[in-house]
Parts: structure tokens; sequence; C-alpha cells
């Protein structure tokens, strides 16, 4: 399914993640994401009020008119999984191994993307739920990435921690799927798009992965 988020974050392959002072502040971070062209957006709970933030945008659409997907990062307790779930969250997202979460979101059939470090971490929340956040991704750099694709071939692989814009190629290159950023995308509109944009596939994906997508991105010099 093109809608859902596997198949989104391969082939918008960037994940923007935002932790902001306050929920109005995500709002407008979310909704300028969007309108730059980005469909799936990572809020997170070390956002006060959050959950607001996460009902407020998950009714918006992107620029070509589709709808958002709010995901909810930084998930590690059941109660926050359920609250992100029951506030409209499209998926959760955690840095580390949370059984909990996992557990909430088999039983209300969610994407959960669950964070791990170790090759035994990763595969672990591949075989559940078929895909990892690899974090702290920059520990092992894209060279880490390429050894877990070699043996998670069909992974949903999602290194986040510690990457700018520039480096994304690299990482995609490497096997990634897609790949988590904190910081670093430009304030300015236009040039917001234009990061998106360079991303964007030549020609639309079928849905959910098998793996990591579509051929990376030229590198700029």
């Amino acid at each position: 399914m093109s809608g859902h988020p596997y198949g989104v974050l391969a082939a918008q392959r960037l994940l923007p993640v935002l932790r902001n002072a306050d929920a109005d502040e995500a709002v407008r971070a979310a909704t300028a994401l969007l309108a730059a062209g980005c469909r799936a957006v990572e809020l997170t709970t070390s956002t006060p009020g959050w959950a607001g933030a996460v009902a407020r945008t998950a009714e918006l659409a992107d620029a070509h008119g589709r709808p958002a997907l709010i995901g909810v990062g930084t998930v590690t307790t059941a109660a926050q999984a359920r609250a992100a779930l029951d506030a409209g969250a499209a998926f959760l997202v955690s840095p580390y191994p949370a059984p909990e979460v996992r557990e909430v979101a088999a039983r209300r059939e969610a994407v959960f993307v669950e964070g791990g470090f170790t090759p035994a971490e990763i595969a672990s929340a591949v075989r559940a739920c078929g895909a990892a956040k690899v974090f702290p991704a920059h520990v092992g750099g894209p060279g880490f990435v390429r050894s877990l694709r070699a043996v998670l071939p069909d992974a949903v692989l999602i290194p986040t921690g510690g990457i700018g814009p520039d480096e994304v190629p690299d990482w995609i290159a490497a096997g990634a799927t897609a790949v988590g950023i904190g910081s670093g995308l430009p304030s300015d509109p236009d040039a917001l798009a234009a990061v998106f944009a360079r991303f964007r596939p030549a020609r639309p994906g079928r849905g959910a992965p098998a793996g990591h997508g579509a051929a990376a991105p030229e590198r700029r010099p």
C-alpha cells in the first residue's frame, strides 16, 4: 500500500524528527514540513504537550493533498504508546528496545519502529515489526548499516542520530531505507522544499518495501 508508513518513508528518504519547546512550535514546524512536500513527520514525547500537537497535525495533508503521517518518537512506555495512538499517530518509534510499546502496537495493530543498536536488538525489532531504528547511528557510521543490510536484506532500517542532511546519500547508499534527521534542515520554505525534492523518487514505489527501496540520490559536491 502506497500509504503505509514504510512505503512512504522509503520514498521520502528523510524522516524529520521534531523536538520542540512546546506544542505550538511543533505544530508550526510540522505544518512547514508538510507544505514543503514531506508527508511523514516524527514528533516526540520530549515536547511538552506532544499529544495535543499530534492530534492537531494528524488531520493535515501534505503539499500534494495526501494525508499526513504523523509519528511519535521517544515512545518508551505503554502509556505513551496508547496516548500517541489515541491522538492519531500513524506510527510509533522508540530509541531502544521497548517491550511494553511492542505489546501495545501488536494489540492495536499499529506500526512500530523499535530502536536498537546491537545486531541482536535490531534483528529482534525487525522480526517483530519489519523495521528498526538504528540508534545512535553516528557511532557505527554508514559501514555499520551496510553490514546490517547484508544479513537483514528485507528489513526497513532507519538510522538516526548525529546525521546531517548532506550525509543522507552516504547512508542511503549503505542500505538505509530512510534516515532520521533531528537538525540541520533549512527554515526557508523554498530551501526546505528543495531538500525533499532532491530525494523524491523518479518513479513511485509499489508500497511498503521489501528492503531498502529505490536507488540512492547522488551526493552533492
